[in-house]
């Protein structure tokens, strides 16, 4: 190999992946691969170094300012960090700080490492003055207008007792929630959408015009304090000092925590990667600090990294892959969805080898192809996605996606309805990929729970036409499930036993695990509630459905256009005969005390899950909101609430946590 020549192509690779990344805003690779390629150089700059070259990307941070904005130069250098890849690495990293303070253990501060983008912002007697992006590390970009439209980025800081001058470096990211809405914006739209959260807050930051950044999801969370000209008055300890900067007004993470060596370190990363999917904002790792300021100082810098930190990264949640074909799959309304078929690659701790296309449009959007390279993304239980296209390594035989002019599953025709990007086969349950998906559907964990009755279970009854829809299932016996490959009798008699005890369900799961279009767990609670029987709901007109919450005209035809088809009623008729049945509606207390109040229930619980919270809100009176307003009541704020519970906060609406709504759940006779 050619050492110099492998290191220039490592150097211009990163450098143009950084120009693409942070001054584009259109990465062409995921961060693992910049990782893997950083570190690959770092290593070769090690064992050679008669080629260190004080311009490589190794010795700098992020890239230079654009010229369009103002160039800031910061007081204190904004640095990066080293990485930890596993629990040895923090090992070593504590020995060397307990080596080098003589300590015989050391406490650190455990931050998330937020998914954003990181800014110095600075206030003179208290009122903010100016931000900045990090730049290069040592001069950055004058994003201070923009930075002013964040509402959680206080134009005047509270109390008194700060320095004349205060820095204070931090995040600015997206909320997941935030990034969805505006990503579902740009597609009604016919706009480019962004990749991830992380891009969309870059795009969002960097607008010309701040009216643009206004209008954006945006949120900020401060992570140390940069530069005070009088930080004697502050606190020694790191953590003391973010909760000064917390009384002060400005954002701190509530769930930083502080603890010992690097069992501690350990304990907090494990404890942090399994809320990691239920947060409302993205975090790629955990940032661990010394918390003592005075052993800051004395552990010191290396040349682009403080001694006293270090960061370690969660599995990356975005990898490249190559697209090798794309097949198309019908589902229970007869949607035909692309799936793309990928070389397996292993993100967001799991192997995939699927990705979702979602829709011709998307398709269209992405200017995909098979044959091309590609970023996919996973976050937690998401279905992995394809989110872009690396455009400069498509081969030349790649091939033009055709869609189906026939269902692939039946042959039926397939139609796309006025308005929509969705192709649907015609077949209804003619065609088996529908009737599956609803037999699925009907006998999911929250339609009506019939444990043990899988997909592998369904197919060979659908093959053998002994499930035609969902009523053939309470006319099963023991005999024929018996008969099943690789079921035996006993196995099939605990099945027997879980559709007998699926009989006794409630009114708003029946009506969800009918797979109306359209029509979710929280929709079927809303017609359930307002209706309170099943003869009520069949029997409404559109006009009366739209009068429910959560209902609107498309949602009221498609219910009316299911209600309508005689095979429904007749399934519905024979479900009810065969025994299927629910309690009448009415709260399970004698008074409902939450009558007319709107709840929000936000964050990762502990002792019940969140379903099971709203479900007691709910038997209370409540009405279950997943937004919050000023006509919201309280908020139940779990750990890991974002930006409803910080929502919640600027409208003056009341906020429990987990035991405090016990307590209330006790004091209603609720539990």
């Amino acid at each position: 190999m050619d050492t110099l020549a492998e290191i220039r192509r490592l150097r211009n690779d990163l450098l143009r992946w950084n120009r693409e990344y942070y001054q584009n805003d259109q990465p062409s690779v995921p961060d693992s691969e910049y990782d893997r390629a950083l570190q690959q150089l770092r290593v070769l700059e090690d064992e050679y170094p008669e080629h260190f070259d004080p311009e490589s990307p190794t010795q700098r941070v992020g890239a230079s300012p654009l010229s369009a904005f103002k160039s800031v130069e910061h007081r204190i250098p904004m640095l990066s960090l080293d990485n930890a890849f596993d629990p040895q690495d923090l090992q070593d990293f504590d020995r060397r700080v307990m080596e080098r303070s003589k300590s015989a253990s050391v406490s650190y501060c455990c931050e998330p490492k937020l998914d954003g983008i990181a800014v110095s912002i600075l206030w003179e007697n208290g009122i903010l003055v100016q931000a900045a992006t990090r730049g290069d590390g040592r001069s950055g970009e004058d994003i201070t207008q923009n930075v002013r439209t964040i509402d959680t980025v206080p134009l005047r800081l509270l109390g008194s007792g700060y320095p004349e001058l205060l820095e204070v470096r931090g995040e600015i990211f997206m909320p997941r929630e935030g990034f969805e809405k505006l990503n579902a914006r740009a597609r009604a739209n016919d706009e480019k959408t962004f990749v991830n959260p992380r891009n969309a807050a870059a795009g969002s930051l960097r607008q010309l015009d701040s009216r643009i950044t206004a209008r954006r999801p945006l949120d900020f969370c401060a992570y140390s304090l940069g530069y005070a000209d009088d930080s004697s008055t502050l606190p020694d300890a790191h953590s003391k000092v973010m909760h000064q900067l917390g009384a002060w007004g400005i954002p701190i993470s509530t769930l930083s925590e502080v603890v010992t060596g690097a069992s501690g370190c350990e304990g907090y990363y494990e404890r942090l990667a399994a809320k990691r999917d239920v947060l409302d904002f993205d975090i790629d790792g955990i940032v661990f600090k010394v918390d003592s300021r005075s052993l800051q100082d004395q552990l010191g810098f290396v040349s682009r990294a403080p001694r006293w930190a270090i960061a370690r990264k969660f599995p990356a949640q975005e990898e490249t892959t190559v697209v090798r074909s794309v097949e198309f799959q019908v589902g229970r309304t007869g949607a035909i969805t692309p799936v793309a078929r990928l070389d397996p690659v292993f993100v967001g701790g799991v192997t995939v080898s699927n990705a979702t296309l979602h829709n011709a449009c998307e398709i269209d959007r992405l200017e995909l192809r098979v044959g091309d390279t590609v970023i996919i993304r996973r976050a937690g239980d998401v279905i992995p996605q394809v989110v872009a296209v690396a455009m400069d390594k498509r081969p030349s035989d790649a091939q033009v996606i055709v869609f189906p002019t026939a269902c692939p599953a039946c042959g039926s025709p397939v139609e796309r309805d006025a308005g929509e990007a969705v192709l649907r086969c015609v077949g209804g349950f003619v065609c088996p990929a529908q009737r599956m998906a609803a037999l699925r559907h009907f006998v999911s964990r929250k339609a009506m729970d019939i444990d043990g009755f899988g997909e592998k279970i369904i197919a060979q009854l659908v093959d053998r036409e002994l499930l035609k829809n969902a009523a053939d299932i309470y006319e099963l016996d023991l005999r024929t499930l018996a008969d099943l490959d690789r079921l035996g009798e006993k196995s099939a008699a605990n099945l027997l036993q879980a559709i007998e005890q699926s009989k006794s369900t409630t009114l708003a799961r029946f009506i969800y695990a009918l797979g109306i279009r359209e029509v979710g767990e929280a929709t079927a609670r809303q017609l359930a509630g307002y209706f309170e029987t099943l003869d009520r709901f069949i029997a409404a007109s559109e006009e009366v459905l739209i009068e429910v919450d959560d209902v609107g005209p498309v949602v009221a035809d498609h219910i009316r256009q299911f209600l309508d088809q005689e095979a429904n009623i007749e399934t519905i008729h024979r479900l009810q005969a065969a025994g299927v049945t629910w309690p009448a509606q009415q709260s399970s207390v004698s008074n409902a005390v939450l009558s007319e109040q709107i709840w929000v229930v936000t964050g990762k619980l502990e002792t019940m899950t969140r379903e099971e919270a709203e479900t007691t809100l709910r038997a209370l009176g409540a009405k279950v909101s997943s937004s919050v307003s000023s006509k919201t009541t309280c908020v139940v704020a779990g750990p890991g609430a974002g930006s409803k519970l910080k929502k919640a906060q600027s409208l003056n609406v009341s906020v429990i946590d987990e035991p405090m709504l016990l307590e209330k759940f006790n004091l209603w006779g609720a539990l």
